[in-house]
């Protein structure tokens, strides 16, 4: 299941940071579809454009255990260097608690439940406002 937080329309998109033959949407369509079939859960993607300027969007998900949050995050990275994307910034695969992946334009955390409720990224990212609805794998900004 997968949950899409779009934006308010801003005219001035940021630059692209992913190199090579991925453009952003394709590698925010590329890991949304590893996670899916990692059988990660609940899946979120914040669309930051205008936001902030860590990136472009954040991917939330989770894993059921410690060994799941790392297959999880290895098949992504995996689908993510195939299609052309370097350079990525990993923390926390080695405990899989909690593993960040920063590609420049996209932030990626999966987390093990536990931990992802105790920081509740969403909650800092996501406005009373914000038009909640679920992504479809075509759709997800």
């Amino acid at each position: 299941m997968r949950t899409a937080i779009e934006k308010k329309e801003v005219n001035t998109p940021s630059p692209a940071k992913i190199s090579g033959e991925a453009s952003v949407s394709h590698a925010l369509e590329v890991l949304l579809a590893s996670l899916d079939d990692s059988q990660a859960e609940d899946i979120i993607s914040i669309d930051l454009r205008g936001k902030s300027a860590l990136g472009d969007y954040m991917v939330i998900a989770s894993g059921r255990s410690q060994r799941h949050v790392g297959a999880v995050a290895d098949h992504m990275l995996t689908a993510l260097k195939a299609i052309g994307v370097r350079d990525m910034m990993i923390e926390g695969l080695e405990g899989a608690d909690w593993v960040l992946v920063d590609t420049g334009d996209i932030i990626i955390h999966i987390f093990h439940p536990e931990i992802r409720e105790f920081y509740n990224l969403e909650k800092i990212w996501v406005t009373p406002d914000a038009d909640q609805t679920k992504a479809s794998k075509k759709s997800v900004h």
